[in-house]
């Protein structure tokens, strides 16, 4: 048995240490300057390009690129526990649904207006809606692929890195100004902003009970995230659009990994250090991930989007910020 896992890994190593190896000098570099690490993984992959042409690194980055980045996703399930989401209630609730459910239909009605497809569309909107590019590598996994959906992906990775950021610095100036109460801003920060690191560095600059607030209403929508991926399917479906594509299970393995370790941390006292091990192998996998899909994508054919792309996940951020802070002001929730 060791010898036949040997010979099946034994073509993958080349370049599943390249994803790790560009993984790892982009946590460094994330580290020394305090920067997105996945924009440094795509940055970093994208340089060596070269590699994925016919050559001993190819499957590795190949599988690095979806078995990774499926483990990947799938473990960020340990971060969530049904006890923490029932802090928001149920007004919190439906309003995070209903801005979810908007930003997607945002997507889907400004996507024609720049002659964009409906995979961009729902790949963008879900990264804005959801958790950013964590949501955006787990739409990609599950709807049919073309031969734009890697550029795209990573298109959508670095624009709502970019944004999110660009939002940890001025929405809580924002929300300041508008006169919103510490828990009003916690909740908005993680209504709107995209990626879950920007969202807790936002939430505690204004104090630490926004900073929980902030950190539990992020967590609500990245537990939205199998929600809409089996809707995202049964669409698929039912419509036919995934046609071509072999048959798409309703719920892949590594959503039923990540509903697996919800429910284990709901009904179980897991251990913090275990916790924490598990969550930083998760992220560890999917900045792997993005490090692979960086090698796969070339400079040239990312420079080929158009500003349409950028209009369009600008359009969705701006919407959500807009349907969030609109709903809370005028139904004076929280």
């Amino acid at each position: 048995m060791i010898t036949r896992a040997r010979t099946a890994l034994a073509p993958l190593a080349p370049g599943l240490l390249l994803a790790a190896t560009i993984a790892a000098a982009a946590g460094f570099l994330g580290a020394q300057y305090d920067a997105p690490v996945m924009l440094f993984a795509l940055l970093l992959g994208m340089a060596f390009n070269f590699l994925h042409e016919d050559g001993p690194c190819r499957a590795g980055i190949d599988f690095a690129a979806k078995f990774v980045l499926r483990l990947g996703v799938g473990l960020l399930g340990i971060r969530i526990a049904l006890e923490d989401l029932a802090q928001i209630g149920l007004s919190g609730a439906g309003l995070l649904v209903g801005l979810i459910g908007a930003t997607i239909a945002t997507g889907f009605l400004a996507a024609p207006l720049f002659r964009r497809q409906w995979r961009f569309a729902l790949l963008t909107g879900g990264a804005v809606a959801i958790c950013g590019a964590s949501a955006a590598l787990a739409i990609a996994a599950v709807i049919p692929h073309n031969d734009k959906t890697e550029r795209n992906t990573l298109f959508t990775v670095i624009a709502v890195t970019a944004l999110s950021t660009i939002a940890m610095v001025l929405y809580p100036l924002l929300f300041q100004m508008l006169d919103f109460s510490e828990t009003q801003q916690g909740f908005l920060i993680g209504a709107t902003i995209h990626d879950v690191a920007q969202v807790v560095g936002a939430g505690f600059s204004v104090s630490d009970s926004a900073g929980e607030v902030a950190t539990v209403t992020k967590l609500f929508r990245v537990a939205m995230l199998p929600v809409v991926l089996i809707a995202v399917v049964l669409t698929l479906r039912l419509t036919g659009a995934g046609r071509g594509a072999g048959r798409i299970p309703l719920l892949p393995w590594f959503m039923l990994l990540f509903i697996a370790l919800v429910l284990l941390g709901s009904v179980a006292d897991l251990p913090g250090p275990l916790v924490t091990q598990i969550d930083t192998f998760s992220r560890a996998c999917l900045i792997t991930a993005i490090a692979a899909l960086g090698v796969k994508t070339s400079l040239r054919a990312l420079s080929t989007v158009g500003g349409g792309h950028l209009a369009i996940v600008v359009l969705e951020t701006l919407a959500l910020l807009a349907f969030a802070t609109g709903a809370v002001m005028l139904l004076d929730l929280l």
